[in-house]
């Protein structure tokens, strides 16, 4: 007998990828053939709404993702499915940094740290919600005008950035969220925002179209639902995966 087919829909950043490989096992484990589309934060939803995929791994509800699932209801129920683990945006500073000098946004301000603090701020891609955040918090806090600089670019240029700081002991800022595979290795202090500009802790979940549900019976749909990783959990296979370069399928299969 054929095994049904499952397009799960995975957005292009390596916590993702780790998160869309463990439930590929899963459902491979359960019968399905799963092919995994890959695709930036937008249009991943994109393909949802035009039934491109079948499924996304995975949704951060509702702070990130929030508009994107929103626009995809427009066009069908969306079933949510697991809590993967419990993501939220920050903009951090390596643990050198002292916090008496920086310890908010504001911080980033004074005269001693405008002096030593690098003055760009590498992002990540334009779709992602640390991005649309970061780019309404330099205008908000009035950065751009102190002579900061936000750039967009893809996920290696943000990592890459705050690991050549690390290594120079150069006093930078990583917008960047948890969980992620920095965390695993280095201390990176969160820096107040009293302004809420950055969201809240989400949740991140498996999104299923409604009009799929027939692929599943009961227990089948129970079963990704039971799914519970954690920040940790996600951070410690990003790591391996992305630092000791172990295959991912087989680092989430063990």
């Amino acid at each position: 007998m054929r095994k049904p087919i499952l397009k799960l829909g995975v957005t292009d950043l390596s916590l993702h990828h780790v998160t869309a490989s463990l439930v590929s096992h899963v459902l491979t484990d359960m019968g399905f053939n799963v092919e995994r589309i890959y695709a930036p934060h937008e249009n991943n939803f994109k393909n949802l709404k035009s039934g491109e995929v079948d499924l996304l791994a995975s949704a951060w509800l509702h702070s990130s993702h929030g508009i994107y699932k929103a626009d995809v209801e427009q066009a069908t129920p969306l079933i949510e499915l697991g809590l993967h683990y419990e993501p939220y945006a920050h903009w951090g500073v390596p643990d050198y940094v002292p916090q008496s000098a920086v310890h908010e946004v504001s911080d980033l301000l004074k005269p001693n740290v405008l002096i030593k603090m690098e003055k760009t701020i590498q992002g990540i891609n334009v779709g992602a919600g640390i991005t649309r955040f970061s780019i309404n918090m330099m205008k908000e806090y009035g950065l751009t005008s102190a002579g900061y600089e936000f750039l967009t670019g893809a996920e290696r240029d943000c990592f890459s950035a705050f690991e050549n700081a690390v290594a120079t002991q150069t006093w930078c800022v990583v917008p960047l969220w948890k969980p992620q595979f920095l965390h695993y290795k280095h201390t990176i202090r969160a820096l107040k925002e009293p302004k809420g500009l950055l969201g809240v802790v989400d949740r991140a979940v498996l999104l299923l179209r409604e009009d799929k549900q027939v692929l599943f019976n009961q227990a089948q749909i129970n079963t990704p639902d039971k799914l519970r990783f954690s920040n940790e959990i996600i951070a410690e296979l990003d790591y391996k995966v992305c630092k000791n370069l172990q295959p991912l399928d087989d680092v989430t299969r063990n």
